[in-house]
């Protein structure tokens, strides 16, 4: 299949290989991460890695791109989701006669959920490719991971269609959401998916009436399509989402991780500053003196709220400035000068 040739239409796609990807395996840059393009660009490219002793130095434009993008920084949360995905694939994987159990990832803002949730796919999506290469003659052989967003006053109609683009199902407007559902249902089982990743599922008011035949949607999805289901949203355990009857059936399945702001000490350890020290030590500024950030652990804590996401676009403002400024170093003063994080 060439990169550029129409997709056929869902149901007599007998491939492997999802719809619409090109037969170089690659993506242009502007294909975003929910679509396969996207997402199998994401995967497949080695993210940032901070600098070792023994390389030469960067550029300050690679300094730049590489504070911008950074690396990401393993949280408890990541970890918890991490080890849940794979035994609920485990668990999941021989279970023909109802719904797999799925995860629901919920937490304020800001908290590191969007992060874990690409973390684990793309870990998901790369151990899939070592245990099952490719086939001879072909790019690549399957899609195990997928990637929707809710979009915005999401109906039943609307959400399915997100699926369909991930891989590139050609969705008619004649088309109704019966016919939308099949297409995907084939198309994934044929694309090998095993893993689904919903993100801002909190956009999802069962409360109305579209937002009520969506989850309706979701439920169906999970009971037809052999995958593990990943959930994520701001409060969700809050929202109409998993209260009431369609909300019991759905958090009836689901495990809870919760990605929320981490304590500045639990016990005898101290969690948000280990972390403020891991991301210290990721740092490429020329001048930065070991140990300045773990410091004003107690400041960057009632700052952010403990919320890795704020704390992480902090940090890496703070350094993107101090380059550009020609400090190569983060003080309290590059920090206070930061707004909006």
């Amino acid at each position: 299949m060439v990169k550029n040739a129409r997709p056929r239409p869902a149901p007599q796609n007998t491939s492997s290989a999802p719809i619409g990807t090109g037969s170089n395996n690659t993506a242009e840059p502007s294909w975003p991460l929910t679509t396969w393009q996207g997402w199998h660009r994401f995967a497949t490219t080695d993210p940032p890695a901070p600098p070792r002793p023994e390389d030469p130095p960067r550029s300050l434009e690679e300094r730049l791109a590489y504070h911008s993008a950074f690396v990401t920084i393993r949280t408890p949360a990541i970890s918890q989701l991490a080890t849940q995905v794979r035994t609920l694939m485990v668990l999941g994987r021989h279970q023909q006669t109802t719904a797999r159990p799925s995860l629901i990832v919920t937490g304020p803002a800001a908290a590191g959920k969007t992060t874990a949730l690409l973390h684990v796919g793309r870990a998901c999506h790369l151990a899939h490719a070592r245990k099952n290469p490719a086939p001879p003659g072909s790019a690549h052989g399957a899609a195990p991971v997928a990637y929707v967003l809710v979009p915005p006053g999401a109906t039943a109609k609307t959400l399915v269609t997100e699926f369909a683009r991930y891989l590139g199902i050609p969705v008619a407007t004649r088309m109704t959401q019966t016919q939308i559902t099949d297409a995907v249902c084939h198309t994934y089982t044929q694309a090998g998916v095993q893993l689904v990743l919903i993100d801002e599922i909190h956009r999802l008011n069962p409360r109305t009436t579209t937002g009520a035949q969506a989850a309706d949607l979701l439920k169906d999805l999970t009971e037809r399509l052999p995958a593990t289901f990943v959930y994520a949203g701001i409060n969700v355990t809050d929202t109409p989402l998993f209260t009431g009857t369609r909300g019991a059936q759905l958090a009836g399945r689901a495990t809870l991780i919760t990605c929320g702001p981490l304590p500045a000490r639990h016990g005898t350890r101290q969690p948000f500053r280990d972390v403020i020290t891991d991301i210290e030590n990721a740092l490429d500024l020329t001048h930065h003196r070991p140990g300045t950030l773990p410091r004003h652990a107690p400041y960057l804590h009632q700052r952010t709220a403990g919320r890795i996401g704020s704390l992480t676009r902090l940090i890496r403002q703070a350094a993107i400035t101090a380059i550009h400024d020609g400090t190569e170093r983060i003080t309290k003063t590059t920090l206070d000068a930061v707004r909006g994080s």
